[in-house]
């Protein structure tokens, strides 16, 4: 058996002796709770952007300013101003619905939350969340999204080859109706 070594709380008359087994289950219960908090607030924030409202804020917003962006290393100054509205915007929205559904949330300490489980987060929420506070991570929501709008898709169509795995020689390719390239 390990020798335990008291913890010592408190100072003068008022100290209290625990073992190490109970500071660490008092660390655990209290790590549980924080992580437990921490899980709720991500369960409602899935829950808000999927959310059609939010969906339609965000695509409206989008919209709005998608023909701004351009492919280029260099970033225009109305940018900056265009972020600043959308952080103003969805973060806001985001904030109002934790409240309504969580009375004594606090977006500060969510934000100190988050920095310490930023590794436990699904890509989707970190990947939006992450729009609010990395302006290249927004840029490139936005760069994404002027492609798709405008049609400029990935084309895999001209990488795609059919092959027989048969070895029937009494077709020809004339008479298969396949296009060989």
């Amino acid at each position: 058996m390990a020798w335990m070594s008291p913890v010592h709380f408190g100072t003068g008359d008022r100290v209290v002796e625990m073992e190490d087994s109970e500071v660490e289950n008092l660390a655990t219960s209290v790590s549980s709770d924080v992580d437990a908090e921490f899980d709720t607030v991500i369960g409602h924030i899935e829950d808000i952007i999927m959310d059609e409202e939010f969906q339609m804020l965000q695509r409206h917003f989008m919209d709005k300013y998608y023909l701004e962006f351009e492919n280029t290393e260099e970033n225009k100054l109305s940018y900056t101003a265009i972020f600043q509205e959308y952080v103003n915007l969805l973060e806001k929205y985001i904030e109002q619905q934790l409240t309504e559904r969580i009375p004594a949330f606090n977006m500060a300490t969510f934000t100190t939350s988050l920095q310490q489980h930023k590794d436990e987060i699904s890509g989707d929420i970190f990947d939006m969340l992450l729009t609010f506070t990395d302006f290249l991570a927004f840029k490139e929501m936005f760069l994404d999204y002027r492609t798709e709008k405008e049609g400029h898709g990935l084309d895999f169509s001209g990488d795609l080859i059919v092959t027989s795995l048969s070895k029937s020689s009494s077709l020809s390719p004339a008479s298969n109706n396949l296009r060989h390239f």
